[in-house]
């Protein structure tokens, strides 16, 4: 990660700190230990390589989101680029989209984007560049901090996806795969302002869709919907194995029970 001193030239600025997470460096780094503290110790000898985590406000889904990062355990060190997709909420875009930028900045510094991987996804024709899609999106953003005090030195690919079929994801996805110092984290939401016991229902029906790796959720049931079914079929395809790490709604960490949002983080093996 490059420091906040040098070149600021093409880096996409953080748009959600102080909204999303917090805005000032020591809090933020604060906060995102403390919820990688709740994570209790990993049993896992194998580490993931794919996560699926949730990206609302920490005190929404920050808890969830970390249980998936702490499964990344001491090992972590060994990865070097982390693909990060998810959807985009306030552009609509066809397709997937890619940023120009160089860099990704959050108040923790800056992450360089993997241009190698950005080169491969364009020259397949499979992605292109659409910074609007990126200028205010937080389903991206708001994993980086986590992946800054989790990880050493790595590059981000970072993909935001609109309308496009599941099949385009997991084409995209294959494409970037590569070894074991590549991480997927695929982001996203579960169901969106139903009861609490709706949504109760409603979510655990996609966990079991998501642990048997089937590629059939509705945008009813995740935001990041095509996005998930692309990288099930990628699972099904390798034999990865898919683990529930934790679900969770808004009305289990912020208290209102009437609207809630629901959140849920899977891990992905390889066979």
């Amino acid at each position: 990660m490059l420091s906040a001193r040098e070149d600021k030239s093409r880096v996409r600025s953080p748009a959600v700190a102080g909204l999303f997470y917090p805005a000032d460096s020591g809090e933020l780094r604060t906060t995102v230990s403390a919820l990688l503290d709740t994570c209790p110790p990993q049993q896992q000898a194998a580490r993931p390589k794919a996560l699926i985590v949730p990206h609302a406000g920490y005190v929404y889904s920050g808890v969830v989101a970390a249980s998936g990062y702490g499964c990344l355990g001491e090992s972590s060190t060994d990865i070097r680029r982390v693909v990060l997709i998810g959807p985009s909420h306030r552009v609509p875009i066809r397709g997937l989209a890619l940023p120009s930028a160089d860099r990704f900045a959050t108040p923790l510094g800056d992450v360089p984007v993997d241009d190698a991987g950005r080169r491969r996804l364009r020259e397949l024709g499979l992605a292109g560049i659409n910074d609007a899609a990126h200028q205010n999106e937080h389903s991206l953003e708001v994993q980086l901090p986590f992946l800054q005090a989790q990880l050493d030195q790595f590059e981000v690919l970072p993909i935001a996806v609109g309308l496009g079929p599941s099949e385009q994801v997991a084409s995209a996805l294959k494409a970037v795969w590569d070894g074991p110092e590549t991480l997927v984290v695929v982001s996203s939401d579960l169901s969106h302002y139903h009861t609490y016991s709706e949504a109760t229902s409603l979510d655990d029906a996609t966990t079991r869709s998501i642990l048997a790796r089937r590629s059939d959720l509705s945008d009813e049931q995740a935001c990041g919907a095509q996005i998930i079914n692309g990288l099930l079929e990628v699972a099904r395809q390798k034999g990865m194995r898919v683990e529930l790490i934790d679900q969770r709604n808004s009305g289990d960490t912020a208290g209102d029970r009437s609207r809630v949002v629901g959140y849920a983080c899977y891990a992905l093996y390889d066979a």
